[in-house]
């Protein structure tokens, strides 16, 4: 199954695609797209959200995952992030994809083992955890961190299912 994690900014969005294959994964690509911080903001929701179809659209994610809103003191800021979330969130939907969201907290723990993990650190573990992802910069490997994410978590959401239907029909 082919994964596109997204860790949306409206200044830059990384994206990173990783094939999963049981408890195997496989990085695939990689990158961040940016936004000229001159541009009024429909322009860069525009830019960024034609940027991410192009990515959708080379890279045929079977499923889609997305970094949540980290509510901070900034109503501003936090607003602007989430119009980048929607711009990011449109992208798959259109494309048919199904998308699952997580908290910036649970990705950091999924691929570190600390919730309140540093960038650098998700960065390192990311290029641990995927060969060949290495050095291709913080936002990126948020997002592969994103996508490293839901692998873990669907794989385990589907070993529960099996058990439980190996339960009904044994029981």
């Amino acid at each position: 199954m082919r994964v596109l994690g997204l860790d949306p900014g409206l200044r830059r969005t990384g994206w990173g695609v990783v094939d999963a294959d049981g408890g195997r994964l496989r990085f695939v690509a990689a990158g961040t797209v940016t936004a000229d911080p001159r541009d009024e903001l429909a322009r860069r929701l525009a830019d960024l959200h034609t940027a991410l179809l192009v990515i959708v659209d080379r890279f045929c994610p079977a499923e889609a995952a997305v970094e949540e809103t980290f509510v901070n003191s900034n109503a501003a800021s936090t607003l602007k992030l989430g119009q980048a979330r929607g711009a990011a969130l449109l992208a798959a939907g259109l494309r048919g994809i199904p998308v699952a969201e997580y908290a910036p907290n649970l990705v950091k723990k999924s691929v570190t083992g600390s919730g309140h993990a540093g960038k650098e650190q998700v960065q390192a573990m990311v290029g641990v955890l995927l060969p060949g992802a290495q050095d291709l910069g913080l936002d990126a490997a948020d997002a592969l961190a994103v996508a490293i994410c839901h692998c873990h978590l669907r794989e385990t959401a589907d070993r529960w299912r099996a058990a439980a239907v190996a339960a009904a029909e044994t029981g």
